[in-house]
């Protein structure tokens, strides 16, 4: 199908990155700013909502300015404006919804709001203007597996904006896991990182932590994997005079990735698609990229590592497809922090 022509301005203030991004034509992208906090938020070992509000407050209007001169544009050659809705920290959403509701009644454009798990779902359309040769997209019906920080969820697709709910986490998210065990290691924020830097030195199978399976359901359960590492953790700090960081954090990482990869091609076999989308912050794991991509069956769909962790131009793909469907808000829309994807 031909889609017609549009420049998407998006804006994300979901969580601790204030960003901005110009996309063209759903995939296009022409400009992309992102302004991390992760500096400001370390010393809390996780965000702080009210800081990362302020910032966003501090930053958004540079943000927009900047993506904008990036492009070459200006808002005279914006077709339409998205937005995160949700989910996400209440505090940071309103910055940037007022921020996009402004413009829109400023310049009297459509205002579009995306949910951010939809928005990285999308990131796998994206591409930069400086690509030569557009790279493929994904053929419907696919299985999107999403996994960031407050969520870990697979989807069937069945077309552009239809999502079916196959299973989610009953408990922490992959990326909360990451994130308490990275503390329970001694490592710092954020814990994805901290956890695979940690983990290259060391033996995934020094430990032998659970995978839940769940009688077999496409659910995931991470609880009991975090409390098996403290137990050890525990364990070896009565014996030990220095902990096996490396060697606990590769076990515990070839945990997380062996049941998400096994969950996420058990739903591609039961719905018989041959398309994968990894999506979220967790999916610039390098071990999580090398498992998907190493299989031969199914063609896996993996954002550039810029686009894994939050950024507008995924809000701005999302968005397109949205416009395009004449799927247009009202101004007087609220933000949804609790927004379920389906």
């Amino acid at each position: 199908m031909i889609y017609p022509a549009a420049r998407i301005l998006a804006i994300e203030t979901s969580c601790d990155e204030t960003a901005a991004a110009v996309l063209e034509n759903g995939r296009v992208l022409l400009s992309s700013v992102v302004a991390s906090q992760i500096d400001l938020h370390q010393q809390y070992g996780g965000v702080f909502p009210e800081v990362a509000s302020r910032q966003h407050i501090i930053t958004i209007y540079d943000v927009v300015e900047q993506a904008l001169q990036q492009a070459y544009l200006s808002l005279d050659n914006i077709d339409a404006i998205a937005v995160t809705r949700g989910p996400g920290l209440a505090g940071s959403l309103v910055v940037g919804m007022n921020m996009a509701k402004g413009i829109a009644l400023g310049k009297n454009l459509p205002l579009i709001g995306v949910n951010h798990l939809e928005g990285h779902i999308y990131s796998s359309w994206v591409y930069s203007s400086e690509v030569p040769n557009p790279p493929p997209i994904p053929e419907f019906p696919l299985i999107a597996l999403l996994v960031s920080g407050g969520h870990t969820e697979i989807n069937l697709m069945g077309g552009h904006l239809h999502y079916k709910r196959l299973g989610g986490t009953l408990d922490d998210a992959a990326g909360e896991a990451f994130d308490k065990v990275a503390r329970l290691l001694g490592l710092p924020y954020p814990g994805g990182p901290s956890i695979q830097k940690a983990a290259m030195n060391g033996n995934p199978n020094a430990y032998n932590f659970p995978r839940a399976n769940l009688d077999g359901s496409l659910n995931f359960s991470f609880s009991g994997l975090k409390t098996s590492v403290l137990r050890m953790v525990r364990e070896l700090e009565k014996s030990r005079s220095r902990l096996p960081v490396e060697d606990l954090a590769a076990s515990f990482q070839q945990a997380v990735v062996d049941v998400l990869f096994k969950k996420t091609i058990q739903a591609a076999r039961q719905h018989k698609v041959k398309n994968i989308i990894v999506a979220g912050g967790v999916s610039a794991n390098q071990l999580l990229r090398d498992t998907f991509l190493g299989q031969t069956n199914f063609n896996i769909f993996i954002p550039p590592f810029k686009y894994c962790t939050d950024n507008a131009a995924m809000i701005a793909a999302a968005g397109y497809f949205r416009f395009v469907n004449n799927l247009i808000d009202p101004l007087d829309i609220d933000v949804l922090p609790n927004w379920p994807l389906s």
